[in-house]
Parts: structure tokens; sequence; C-alpha cells
């Protein structure tokens, strides 16, 4: 068996696995964050996302359900980093559900329930995650289907 210090471009494929594992590990790390501080201050959190309120009145049972959620995808997201066997699964399923939120804000604006300028609101927090997630899956596919998983 040659040894992968010997193999071209071992070496940038190699960084390549472990840049998608760190940037898993800390998009995990952020939704992780988010769902705690949604958990134990959902008042705080409605008030602090600048115009949650258009999306309905403040419910703290509705922002609590919404955060274990987001824990759950931050924990297989945990996962992911840790087992490259597991990532490509848990990343499309990732970029999923968080492209099936990001595609109901847009349904809410198309449908006149959000303003046109929440495109640009949810920009960050609702529309690149998706992105991420399924950039970071396509990689981590790239990497299954060389066999080293």
């Amino acid at each position: 068996m040659q040894s992968t210090a010997t193999i071209p471009g071992a070496a940038a494929w190699t960084a390549r696995r472990r840049t998608v594992a760190i940037l898993a590990g800390l998009f995990g790390l952020a939704l992780a964050a988010n769902a705690v501080w949604m958990l134990a201050d959902p008042g705080g959190w409605y008030g602090a996302v600048p115009r949650v309120g258009d999306t309905g009145p403040y419910n703290p049972h509705f922002v609590r359900d919404v955060a274990v959620t987001y824990l759950g995808l931050a924990l297989a997201l945990g996962l992911a980093a840790w087992r490259p066997g597991a990532r490509p699964a848990v990343l499309w399923f990732a970029a999923l559900l968080l492209g099936l939120h990001a595609l109901l804000h847009l349904w809410d604006v198309a449908a006149a329930r959000l303003p046109l300028d929440h495109l640009w609101i949810d920009l960050p927090g609702v529309f690149l995650p998706p992105l991420l997630a399924a950039w970071l899956a396509r990689r981590s596919q790239s990497e299954a289907l060389k066999g080293d998983l």
C-alpha cells in the first residue's frame, strides 16, 4: 500500500477534507449557539433578530420549537465534522432542511406575506446557510466518491 505522502495530490486532498470537516463543525457550532439562545431567552432572541416580528406575533413556544430543530441540525453537523463516512448524507440533509426554510421565506415574499426587502434581511441567516451546506455536501460527496472515507 502506498503512503499518502507519495500519492500525487494527496496532501491537497487531505487539506480539503480537513477544511470541510472544520467548516461543518463551525457551522454546527453557529447553529447550536443560535439554538441555545432561542431556548434560553426566546424573547431576547425575538427582539434582537431584525424584523422577525414581520413573520408573526411573538410565541415563546414556537421559538423554542424552531430552536430544537436547529439544535438537532447542529448535532448532526457535529457528527459530520467527526465522522467522514456520515458527512455527505448529513450535509445534504442540512442543505435540504435549510433550503426548504429558505423556500418558505421566498414563498412568503412572493405571496406578499413578507415585504420584498426581507430577501436582503434574510440573506445572511436564511439564504446563505443552505448554499453553504450544499457546497460542503458537494465537496464531501466528491471525497466519498474517491473512496477515502
